[in-house]
């Protein structure tokens, strides 16, 4: 049974940080490329950075780029993403992605950015 299962989510004031864990199991979680997606109220789902499967590679979109990193253990089947100088519009529930053959959902956490 496939799972992804996001942690770290939680409320923090603007310009401080949180990183975001998302723990995966029931796939070959070193063959796949992983994500970062995000969805605010009333928005649609946004992309927020990928990471290929060896993890050479990485790309962010432009509203989180040089304050996001994502990055990943295939030893423990995890990916991260460690956010810095969060700002009011980061507001959003964060989901990882599995994307090979297959995309794999995780059922998301709540990321607060608010004084």
């Amino acid at each position: 049974q496939v799972q992804l299962v996001e942690s770290g989510g939680g409320l923090v004031q603007p310009g401080g940080s949180l990183r975001l864990s998302c723990a995966a199991s029931g796939f070959s979680f070193s063959t796949y490329t992983m994500s970062w997606y995000r969805q605010s109220p009333g928005k649609e789902r946004e992309l927020v950075a990928y990471i290929t499967s060896g993890g050479a590679m990485s790309n962010y979109a432009e509203f989180v780029r040089g304050r996001f990193i994502i990055s990943r253990d295939n030893f423990k089947n995890t990916l991260y993403l460690q956010m810095n100088s969060l700002k009011l519009e980061d507001t959003a529930v964060y989901y990882c992605v599995a994307q090979l053959h297959n995309t794999y959902w995780g059922q998301g956490t709540q990321v607060t950015v608010s004084s």
